[in-house]
């Protein structure tokens, strides 16, 4: 027997020329071996040879950046699904909604919504490689949706930045001996001002516990505005320390997922390390045993009030993170063959664990202040931004080495928001440089510009009167059109693009068929879920208000307007691409829902989407 290297020009007329595929890896050279049998008939067979380290790959399109590390990826969709919400929204909610029993109705919308949809879009952005914007080439009509994610997240930055600024004053506020938020001898205080041990009646609407006055009056400085009308100039002091975070954001993302995949090792991992720590201190105070059991106990009879289930619903949609873009984004950088049907199920459940988990820390210490100031505990527990910047400096302070817990507790709020601001960044940023090419030379450069471009409307927050600019933004830039977005982004790719197609992609990266509930969740539950979330969120629609502010009519027309310039990308994107598109408006009507890579399908007049069996098969 004998076998030999043949070149392989030399034998181009025994090879059958290699059919071209779409997934090209680059060139490769093909061994041939020579058999000879007893009677003198040769038959070859091939091995392919991968090129040598040395060659290049030609390729019209620069090739994707992927990550460093697969923890890098999932450090990332945790440090950014895992904010400051989980500490300050979700253990509240559990408390006023039932106790143990508010966990029914939230795992319920976890499992048929939250999960599928996680999923959903962690999938869309692997098997695409593309951001938000530019994953649409599968349903062109519906890349409206994508920019309706990316001015959302656009608009969030705007205010989130604010709140990581507030944690970086406190942290440097903490650098002393005596806390100062402990007594009302400060030349910010107000005659209101009332220390819990020196005045039973803290409770009264007219008095403010030094915490609260220190929040309003030394950081905020709203008593110096009269409402929205009234901004002023910004203030120096979180000027600075907001100028410090718009620092940190851009050098953790100027060269893309290199370096942000190894910042979030530090800004993910840090609130679990002190939580714990904190949670460790919180059980041994007196009371926090009380706390924990009101946070923990059970009124079925809750779950009778329809309430109950549309704040479990509503704390869903937005704990996940679902209709940002960034989940979309961070998967575009994973490998093609990556498991993320795994990465969704770990992730959502790691990020409804540290929910459940912090409401342990944050009720242990709930419990000691109610009892060390002898008073019900529905007086000290609330949620929101009085919970992290009232409340817990004000249990802090009232323990020994208070100045060092202070510094522990702040740099936990701070890693809790950098790398949440981080991914909705990274969103804007890889949803716009995918859909404009010209930018991905430029990433350093165009992500200077959109980290200035929002420090520069951040001013706006922390003004005199920043509080109701904040206030205003909170309210209208992710609540009814995050909604809409995801509600889109459901129809579009479950019902138009096609479950079933949707199912063939998944099953081309991971091996592996999604099975039938998720195939009926993205279908069916999901998309009625979210219109009922739309509904709800339009039909309970009260003003904002900050305190006993109310919010003047034309500051509620900007808010509405800053919510339908982003809901209006939808509509708007799709006019100009019927528009656009060459032929009568049926042809038009049939390029714009069938996937850019089938478009030669539509000129021989097959269109799936016209089918009666793509509406019906699931």
């Amino acid at each position: 027997m004998l076998s030999e290297r043949v070149p392989v020009g030399l034998m181009s007329s025994v090879v059958a020329p290699e059919k071209p595929t779409s997934n090209t890896m680059g060139p490769k050279e093909v061994e041939l071996i020579l058999v000879k049998e007893q009677n003198g008939v040769q038959f070859t067979s091939t091995a392919l040879v991968a090129p040598a380290p040395n060659q290049t790959v030609p390729s019209g399109e620069e090739e994707r950046e992927t990550w460093g590390k697969k923890i890098d990826f999932l450090l990332s969709v945790i440090g950014f699904a895992v904010d400051l919400a989980n500490v300050w929204r979700f253990p509240y909610l559990c408390y006023k909604n039932g106790g143990g029993a508010f966990l029914v109705p939230y795992l319920f919308f976890m499992v048929i919504a939250g999960m599928p949809l996680f999923y959903m879009e962690l999938a869309l952005g692997q098997y695409n490689r593309e951001g938000a914007a530019g994953v649409w080439k599968i349903c062109p009509i519906f890349k409206g949706v994508g920019f309706t994610v990316i001015l959302i997240s656009l608009y969030v930055g705007f205010y989130y930045n604010v709140i990581i600024s507030w944690a970086l004053f406190y942290l440097f506020s903490s650098f002393t001996g005596e806390l100062p938020w402990v007594h009302c001898n400060n030349t910010w205080n107000s005659p209101n001002c009332s220390d819990w041990a020196d005045n039973s009646s803290v409770s009264d609407i007219y008095k403010a516990t030094p915490a609260q006055e220190y929040f309003d009056r030394a950081v905020l400085h709203i008593q110096d505005s009269d409402g929205i009308h009234d901004l002023g100039r910004p203030r120096w002091q979180l000027t600075s320390c907001l100028a410090v975070v718009i620092v940190l954001l851009y050098f953790s993302l100027w060269k893309g997922v290199k370096t942000s995949g190894k910042v979030v090792w530090i800004t993910a991992t840090m609130p679990y390390v002190v939580l714990t720590v904190l949670l460790i201190r919180g059980v041994t105070l007196p009371g926090a045993i009380d706390g924990i059991k009101a946070y923990l106990s059970v009124d079925f009879l809750r779950l009778c009030d329809a309430k109950v289930w549309i704040e479990a619903a509503t704390q869903i949609c937005f704990s996940l993170g679902v209709g940002f873009g960034v989940l979309i984004a961070f998967s575009s950088y994973n490998k093609f063959s990556n498991n993320c049907y795994r990465d969704a199920i770990i992730t959502s459940s790691i990020n409804s664990l540290t929910s459940f988990f912090s409401g342990f820390v944050v009720f242990s210490f709930l419990g000691y202040m109610s009892h060390k100031h002898n008073v019900p505990l529905d007086k000290v527990a609330r949620d929101g931004a009085g919970l992290v910047f009232v409340i817990y400096p004000e249990a802090i302070a009232t323990l020994p080495g208070s100045s060092i817990w202070a510094v522990i507790f702040f740099i936990m709020l701070l890693t809790l928001g950098i790398d949440s601001a981080m991914g909705g960044m990274e969103s804007v940023i890889t949803g716009l440089i995918d859909e404009f090419k010209c930018l991905h030379k430029h990433r350093e450069v165009f992500t200077l510009f959109i980290v200035a471009a929002t420090f520069l409307i951040s001013l706006f927050c922390v003004t005199n009167g920043g509080m109701y600019v904040f206030t205003l933004l909170d309210y209208f830039a992710a609540g009814t059109s995050i909604l809409f977005g995801v509600l889109i982004e459901a129809i579009g790719i479950a019902w138009f693009y096609g479950v079933d197609r949707f199912s063939d992609d998944i099953e081309e990266m991971i091996g592996q068929r999604p099975g039938l509930y998720w195939r009926l969740c993205w279908k069916f539950v999901s998309p009625c879920f979210l219109l009922f979330m739309v509904s709800v969120s339009f039909a309970t629609f009260n003003p904002p208000h900050y305190g006993s502010y109310m919010f003047p009519p034309w500051a509620n027309m900007v808010g509405w307007c800053l919510a339908m310039s982003s809901m209006s990308m939808v509509p708007l994107y799709a006019i100009y691409k019927l528009c656009t598109l060459p032929g009568k408006l049926c042809d038009r009507l049939a390029y714009a829902i069938t996937p850019e890579s089938e478009h030669h399908l539509v000129d021989n007049g097959e269109v799936r989407q016209f089918t009666l069996h793509h509406w019906l098969v699931v």
